[in-house]
């Protein structure tokens, strides 16, 4: 199969722009993530059930398609670590920032 000069480029953008599509698409999938996992931490607080909210949405058709869609596998071990997330009762952006100090402090 042979290309016309000057279509190997455009092969090539188009392939990086479908890279970058996908990695912003795995980014925005990430942040519901993490608005899930806050949203069960502020059930955890004010009505002590968001351990079990995060596993019921994790669990969910639509949790394991945004999961899936994150670059997550939706296993019974991240279940796992979700929920154990949310017992900690720190916030994301909270737990975020500490994990970024600690990078920085390397």
């Amino acid at each position: 199969m042979s290309q016309e000069p000057g279509q190997s480029g455009a092969v090539s953008e188009a392939h990086n722009f479908s890279l970058e599509q996908g990695r912003q698409a795995r980014r925005l999938f990430a942040a519901v993530v993490l608005a899930a996992l806050d949203d069960a931490i502020n059930d955890e607080r004010r009505y002590r059930n968001g351990v079990d909210v995060i596993a019921r949405w994790a669990r969910s058709c639509d949790g394991k398609e945004v999961l899936t869609c994150a670059g997550i596998d939706p296993s019974e071990r991240v279940v796992a670590g979700l929920q154990e997330f949310v017992r900690t009762g720190i916030h994301t952006s909270v737990a975020l920032s500490r994990e970024e100090e600690k990078r920085g402090a390397k």
